[in-house]
């Protein structure tokens, strides 16, 4: 056994579920930079398993909401929903699960703080949902998830996850000695009117500090600005 699948093998008992085609979860945990870097002529990466993941991690979750807030109306389902599947609550989940310590990333990721970056994180957690889906359907999918997000629900139902990061990388800005302009900019949008992603970067002194995304452009900003914080704390 080689050292590749004794961590993908102690990765399955942190997620409490194993898989019966352990490739499927090393494409989940595999970065597209590390792919590009190998220059390999199969360039598989977790990208297409994060696109499964998210509609399954959206499934799940609404379900979920809609049969436990019974009396909710659809904004506050909706609400509620978005701060669970947001990225910052994506990467915290993975934070937690040590994914940083798993994913495969190229040289130049590891090297600018890629194992933390929270973008990273939650694709790549988003990618093993979807590879859990494809290998053991969707009561195993829906067990895992509603097993890792339990905490994170249980905070967004009662309204514990509100974080204004623009107001939080704003202040820190103004706390240091040069007046720093920040400016946020949608730089691409992808998918049809009612199923949107939103990319943004935000920019101080002209200079990207941070990028996100999101199902909407107030999303996509305040992970752009949560991006910008980490950024800046480890610099």
């Amino acid at each position: 056994m080689g050292l590749r699948e004794k961590e993908l093998i102690g990765f399955m008992g942190v997620i409490g579920y194993k898989f019966n085609d352990i490739k499927l979860l090393n494409n989940a945990l595999t970065h597209s930079s590390y792919m590009n870097e190998k220059r390999a002529e199969t360039k598989i990466n977790n990208e297409r398993l994060e696109f499964l993941g998210d509609a399954i991690l959206d499934a799940v979750i609404s379900e979920y909401l809609y049969l436990r807030l019974a009396q909710s109306e659809e904004g506050v389902l909706t609400r509620v929903r978005a701060n669970i599947v947001c990225e910052s609550s994506l990467a915290k989940c993975a934070t937690t699960l040590n994914i940083g310590d798993v994913i495969l990333l190229g040289k130049g990721e590891v090297n600018t703080g890629g194992r933390q970056r929270s973008s990273i994180l939650a694709d790549a957690m988003e990618a093993i949902l979807g590879s859990l889906y494809l290998d053991g359907g969707m009561d195993n999918a829906k067990k895992v998830i509603l097993s890792i997000f339990a905490e994170t629900i249980e905070n967004a139902i009662a309204g514990k996850l509100s974080t204004d990061y623009k107001t939080m990388l704003q202040e820190l800005i103004q706390s240091m000695k040069e007046n720093q302009p920040v400016a946020y900019e949608t730089v691409k949008e992808e998918g049809p009117d009612h199923n949107k992603i939103f990319y943004v970067e935000v920019k101080i002194n002209d200079v990207v500090k941070g990028k996100g995304k999101g199902k909407n452009k107030k999303e996509a900003e305040r992970n752009a600005a949560k991006d910008a914080l980490d950024a800046l704390e480890s610099e």
